[in-house]
């Protein structure tokens, strides 16, 4: 049975493998993809969507969202992607042009038209959190939403505290995690360590000979040198196609567990931290009453480990 998809992107280059794994697998419709302010620009992350679904031969509507966060000034991560958010890779403009309804308004129309639908968030929340406050029925009307963000229990990849996508606008991230989704919430870390593309992924990857397969590295050939210079790490870091693997197959999540999660939005030093409920504290009522609003939050999942051969695996399987 084929199940229903909507995206929402920032469409950098790990954003547009995970865009492939999803339009090249055939179990999957992806109804819509909505794109907001975050790692790009809006015009560019636009550019990068309709480019990444040409590749794949999909005619995906792609819809424009907002331009910056709710409450604060934009910030984008050409340090990690490249200027074009595509590793600088000079790839040609798009032969399609992008919707002209606004994506919160095409999100809403889709949760109507296809109930039960699953949404993957592959940026800052801002268009998501935006529709729950115009409609927050859609709720009900969201089968599953898989959230590529956070950094549960663990540093952070943008501030000591934050991970980049909650951290770019924690407001939105508050108001999506405390409307009751059924969100599946996947950290930044579950791309780190083995979980990377390894060179003998890469030079596997190069062997399937392939345009998309081309296109999976060499549109992240800045970010695998961003990512040593952040972590040491040597490899390519794929969040958004980890988070992708969950969405396709949610038993690669192999440990996971449920709790209430608070993003931190006051504090600098704190701003966009997930701040997961893992021993239920809040609910002890020894502990200090700043924590019981708390418990007031429903609860998310969150995944704690993936099977790292499985989701490289699905990624090989879509640049086929």
């Amino acid at each position: 049975m084929t199940r229903t998809f909507w995206i929402d992107t920032d469409t950098a280059s790990d954003d547009a493998v995970a865009l492939v794994m999803a339009l090249r697998n055939p179990d999957v419709h992806v109804v819509g993809t909505s794109v907001v302010s975050g790692n790009m620009p809006l015009h560019q992350g636009t550019r990068n969507a309709l480019y990444t679904a040409e590749l794949c031969g999909s005619d995906v509507p792609v819809y424009p969202g907002e331009s910056r966060p709710l409450l604060r000034e934009p910030a984008h991560a050409q340090w990690f992607h490249g200027e074009d958010g595509m590793g600088n890779q000079n790839y040609p403009p798009p032969k399609r042009t992008a919707e002209t309804t606004h994506a919160v308004d095409a999100f809403l129309q889709a949760t109507h038209d296809h109930p039960g639908l699953t949404l993957v968030t592959l940026g800052p929340l801002t268009n998501i959190a935006i529709a729950i406050e115009r409609d927050p029925g859609l709720v009900q009307r969201v089968g599953r939403c898989v959230v590529m963000g956070g950094n549960p229990c663990c540093e952070g990849n943008v501030t000591p505290a934050a991970e980049y996508n909650i951290w770019c606008d924690p407001e939105a991230a508050k108001i999506v995690f405390a409307s009751g989704l059924k969100i599946e919430l996947v950290g930044w870390q579950l791309s780190t360590g083995e979980a990377n593309l390894t060179e003998e992924d890469i030079a596997y990857v190069r062997g399937m000979d392939t345009p998309l397969a081309h296109f999976a590295i060499d549109c992240n050939a800045h970010v695998m040198v961003a990512n040593r210079t952040q972590t040491g790490d040597l490899g390519i870091s794929l969040p958004d196609p980890t988070a992708m693997a969950v969405a396709l197959d949610p038993s690669i999540a192999v440990k996971t567990s449920d709790h209430r999660v608070q993003i931190a939005c006051a504090d600098e030093l704190t701003r966009g931290m997930t701040v997961v409920d893992r021993l239920g504290v809040a609910e002890d009522d020894r502990n200090a009453d700043t924590w019981r609003e708390v418990s007031q939050v429903p609860s998310c999942r969150v995944v704690w480990e993936l099977d790292i051969p499985r989701w490289k695996q699905l990624l090989f399987d879509a640049l086929v």
